[in-house]
């Protein structure tokens, strides 16, 4: 079934368009979902900007969730008036790959919007209590474009309506987003137009990569766990911290993930098991992932000497290591970062310990990514202890959560999680980066 929804314009205009939304097919929109992407810049025209690479696939960022769906928008030309198009139809009926795309047809047609989410089962943050549930069902949307000719013709809400069709037939109960505070435009569109509210503001972190090595508090032993380790002490601790997957197997064997690390304070480690059983006084655990496997960043539009002064401090650091440079990676050509994930901890030096696994992770990635990232919740008291420059990081991030209506009744006690207050911590899967 296909349904047409009339978009009106200020201006008359003597020909029609029709915009069709429909699955994202890699054997045809490859090229035309790639070229949205780099026309739809990631930060305002003018001085310097960040731009990302998908390294040719529209789906990477994607692709490594259990259920995702990737839509395109098609512009086609019309007789009379101008009208959106979008196939009522089930998206990507297993796990596959489902991506709405805003494309035009005819004599010059083609892709002039796309969108990607997500479904998967996480943690509320809710204790759970009786026959109700700690757990539900999300959908997330990212990657979000239309491209500056074809906006203000509601094609971005049609994309989001149909993400959302998607997500309540994969029985999602909640749907979320992410953006930056700046980003006014999207925060209209969410907020006043789709029913969305503002949910949770955590931190990005952002440290650059040396050619020294961080210095790392003396008082923290950092090991290596293996999988199945670090998927039993993840259960045991963070069964109940918000977005926290059901899946986090199939994260840490993710050919990305490039380990899980225990750091401990004034102790020593004697296994995974008498660790369950009595933690030592403080402690704090995190993973790695290598972003540069999906996407690849350049920062745009600097100038020739900000350029060079980094060069300069990168040769310095080179030559001489043990000065402990605080050199400028060379972001100005495309480049790959790593990302920090599953941060948590519990005792009174646990910042400590926590500021011991970030400096490791920095340190294992040298040579491999010019920055490593980390993104915790406003309230996390670890926060305070990892290593950043401000220059580099966003102090406050915005998430903006919907209750879906194709999830059930929810919960039995009518709880609603996108209303809820936020905890200390919070899980940010790192294939949704």
């Amino acid at each position: 079934m296909v349904v047409a929804i009339d978009v009106k314009r200020d201006e008359e205009e003597s020909e029609g368009v029709v915009v069709v939304i429909r699955e994202y097919d890699p054997a045809t929109d490859r090229d035309g979902a790639d070229a949205v992407d780099r026309e739809c810049e990631l930060c305002p025209a003018g001085g310097m900007s960040l731009h990302a690479d998908l390294l040719g696939d529209p789906v990477a960022r994607i692709r490594h969730s259990p259920a995702f769906l990737m839509l395109v928008r098609v512009h086609h030309l019309a007789l009379h008036g101008r009208r959106i198009v979008c196939a009522n139809a089930t998206f990507g009926g297993g796990g596959g790959i489902i991506a709405p795309v805003a494309e035009t047809s005819g004599p010059g047609g083609r892709i002039v919007g796309v969108i990607r989410g997500t479904v998967k089962e996480v943690a509320t943050g809710k204790s759970s209590s009786g026959s109700d549930s700690a757990s539900a069902s999300v959908g997330y949307i990212l990657g979000l474009r239309v491209v500056p000719s074809h906006r203000r013709m509601g094609i971005a809400l049609r994309l989001v309506q149909q993400m959302e069709l998607w997500f309540e037939g994969k029985g999602a109960q909640y749907a979320y987003m992410a953006t930056e505070t700046s980003n006014e435009a999207s925060l209209r569109l969410f907020t006043d137009r789709c029913g969305y509210s503002k949910f949770r503001t955590p931190s990005l972190l952002v440290h650059p990569v040396h050619s020294h090595r961080l210095r790392s508090p003396r008082r923290a032993t950092v090991v290596r766990l293996d999988a199945a380790d670090a998927a039993l002490l993840y259960r045991s601790r963070f069964a109940n911290v918000e977005f926290f997957p059901a899946d986090i197997d199939d994260v840490l064997a993710n050919p990305l993930s490039r380990g899980t690390f225990l750091a401990i304070v004034d102790d020593e480690w004697r296994g995974v098991e008498q660790f369950l059983t009595s933690p030592p006084a403080s402690w704090a655990v995190a993973s790695a992932w290598d972003c540069g496997g999906v996407f690849r960043l350049e920062l745009r539009g600097a100038s020739r000497l900000r350029r060079g002064a980094a060069a300069a401090t990168r040769a310095l650091d080179r030559a001489a290591k043990w000065l402990r440079v605080p050199s400028v990676p060379d972001l100005f050509r495309p480049f790959a970062g790593w990302f920090v994930y599953g941060l948590g901890g519990g005792g009174g030096d646990a910042a400590l310990a926590a500021e011991a696994l970030f400096a490791s992770v920095v340190n294992m990635a040298r040579g491999r990514a010019a920055v490593v990232a980390v993104e915790v919740a406003a309230c996390d008291p670890l926060r305070r202890r990892i290593p950043h420059w401000r220059r580099l990081s966003c102090a406050e991030d915005l998430w903006c959560m919907k209750r879906l209506g194709g999830g059930g009744d929810g919960h039995a006690d009518g709880w609603d999680w996108s209303r809820s207050a936020p905890g200390n911590a919070i899980f940010v899967d790192p294939r949704e980066v």
